[in-house]
């Protein structure tokens, strides 16, 4: 049997990753994102403001279980970027993340991430205790936003996505979705470079469901390999999507299986970090493939 050494592949590069005083080796091991959405309209219905009176309480309970159950990093979000979501202000956002920023910093050891693409929001959460800025607007950030991550020393992921949460669905047409997500986030690295942030603390993501149709989604996912030409570490975020619901005619809540199933299959194809609502099974499918790969 001939086995393509590039598509897909089954190992993985090592990066060392620095974000502010955290030192992220990624590549030995599957790293594992949780989740947090202090948000009352998440698509996943898991947002931790659905009772604003202990939203911050809610969300430190929240980390200390996924830290328990084997998240490396706490992603912090204060606005849903499903399909079609409305735009929320950055001082309403600011109001949803930094009380439990500032808290979860006192309470986990593990590096704390912010999803924003708003430069207030982010420096906020970085003053509070966060170290890593997860930019769905990656792939076109201003260069101000750049300077920023660089003065804070923190580590910085650029997701490729299309327009905004509310309008991406309708800009998904692509001659090569894999060859042109690689060149726009290439693009990005070389901005970030360029403007000083060093190659230790970029991150890329290619962004599934964002923009794309779940055709694309499953064709970056079975390619992921080839975003090894970036010499950077890659993110996946497949949890609960929809596109999993389309392959298994699942609601969210009957989602978890796909999700798994697409954790696994990109960790085969050379994600280092996975990004997960469901810590616990994920870490356990993580590990899981991590041995698979280190007898191939």
């Amino acid at each position: 049997m001939n086995v393509s050494l590039a598509d897909p592949i089954f190992s993985r590069k090592s990066y060392l990753v620095t974000a502010g005083p955290h030192t992220l080796l990624l590549g030995t091991r599957t790293y594992i994102m949780g989740i947090l959405n202090m948000t009352p309209d998440s698509f996943s219905g898991d947002g931790c403001l659905s009772s604003a009176k202990d939203a911050t309480k809610k969300a430190v309970r929240l980390a200390q279980r996924f830290v328990r159950e084997g998240a490396d990093i706490i992603d912090v979000g204060g606005e849903s970027s499903r399909p079609g979501a409305q735009k929320v202000s950055a001082k309403e956002e600011i109001r949803r993340v930094i009380p439990a920023i500032r808290a979860l910093a006192r309470a986990v050891k593990s590096p704390i991430s912010i999803d924003t693409y708003k430069p207030l929001v982010a420096r906020h959460a970085l003053d509070q205790g966060a170290s890593i800025v997860n930019n769905i607007m990656g792939t076109k950030m201003e260069r101000s936003f750049l300077r920023m991550v660089r003065q804070y020393n923190a580590a910085i992921v650029l997701m490729h996505m299309r327009g905004t949460p509310r309008s991406m669905q309708r800009n998904i047409r692509y001659k090569n979705v894999v060859s042109e997500i690689i060149d726009s986030l290439k693009k990005s690295v070389e901005n970030c470079l360029e403007i000083g942030v060093k190659s230790d603390k970029i991150i890329v993501d290619p962004g599934i469901g964002f923009a794309k149709t779940a055709g694309h989604n499953l064709e970056i996912i079975h390619h992921l390999g080839r975003f090894a030409v970036l010499h950077r570490p890659v993110l996946i975020g497949v949890s609960r999507k929809s596109f999993i619901g389309k392959v298994l005619g699942r609601d969210i809540s009957g989602r978890l299986n796909g999700s798994l199933a697409g954790a696994c299959a990109s960790i085969l194809n050379g994600a280092h970090m996975i990004r997960a609502h469901d810590v616990g099974p994920t870490k356990e499918v993580a590990v899981m493939t991590d041995a698979i790969m280190r007898e191939r």
